[in-house]
């Protein structure tokens, strides 16, 4: 079972630990891969929405939420590659599970890859654009320009021009702390993103290290089977030559014993059934003589 298997559809092989009836390790990281590969997509697309006018905090908090997602993905999914790569150094393991991890190792890899791509993105956006904000709208429906042409306003009119422009500035304060608080966020969001490209870049490291070894373990198993092939091919061969030489011992045998018959048996047998049956030897020869040439035409 591999990442593709997975991405493809396909069910996953019910392999359980039969101790414990936990998931199996290859399994786990087999789901974990898919998992971090539909997630990255959404990250990625969540990334590429900043510094448009959809970029608002509601979308910085949904980034930094998958983001954080993705990254306890990963921490999980590299604890059970390890888990299964130590367990492919005993000898009971398969060929076939070992192949597995490798491949599962190499998928891991690649979706990580694409996670520090995004990663990268995400840090220059977020910090080049601010989130959009929408401005607020002040309650007072007067303007300084009308406030200036109307000189016949009574103070009733006055005092609330007076209290609108009391909301107007305290609309502006809160406006105010409100940016400082999304750049505060803002900041801190970058600082999250560097550190978990940093931990990201750490088992990307270690999963280099691991690759190489199952690649070396791969190899290994590739040389036995190409030595094992050699191996059957030449018994395979030897055992052609054995038959035919076989084959030649037998003919071999049967010409020796036709001309035994005909050189030694032949001429002895001619006298002793001539002696006994009173025949003569001429007669008695000629006789033999086609009953052999008979035995020979027989298919043997």
């Amino acid at each position: 079972m591999s990442f593709q298997d997975l991405e493809a559809g396909r069910p996953l092989v019910s392999r359980q630990n039969l101790n414990n009836g936990k998931q199996d390790a290859t399994q786990a990281v087999a789901s974990g891969i898919f998992q971090i590969n539909t997630a990255v997509s959404t990250f990625q697309r969540l990334v590429n929405t900043l510094g448009t006018p959809k970029d608002t905090p509601e979308l910085r908090e949904k980034l930094h939420k998958t983001r954080l997602h993705i990254g306890q993905l990963v921490k999980d999914t590299s604890a059970k590659l390890k888990q299964a790569s130590e367990s492919d150094h005993r000898a009971e393991v398969s060929a076939s599970k070992k192949v597995t991890d490798a491949k599962l190792a190499k998928d891991f890899q690649a979706v990580l890859k694409e996670f520090q791509k995004a990663q990268r993105l995400a840090a220059e956006r977020e910090t080049a654009y601010t989130p959009f904000v929408p401005q607020a709208v002040p309650p007072s429906s007067y303007t300084a320009g009308e406030v200036d042409t109307r000189s016949d306003e009574s103070a009733e009119q006055r005092g609330l021009l007076v209290q609108s422009r009391r909301q107007e500035v305290l609309l502006l304060d809160n406006e105010i702390a409100f940016n400082e608080a999304i750049i505060e966020e803002r900041e801190q969001g970058i600082q999250e993103i560097q550190q978990q490209i940093g931990e990201v870049n750490e088992i990307f490291k270690d999963l280099a290290v691991l690759v190489h070894e199952q690649g070396t373990m791969i190899d290994d198993i590739g040389t036995h089977i190409e030595n094992s092939r050699a191996a059957t091919v030449q018994a395979k061969s030897h055992l052609v030559k054995a038959a035919k030489t076989q084959r030649s011992n037998s003919s071999l045998v049967n010409i020796y014993s036709s001309h035994l018959v005909t050189h030694f048996l032949y001429p002895s047998l001619i006298g002793v059934v001539g002696h006994v049956m009173g025949l003569p030897l001429v007669g008695l020869g000629i006789m033999i003589d086609c009953t052999l040439k008979l035995t020979n035409e027989l298919p043997i």
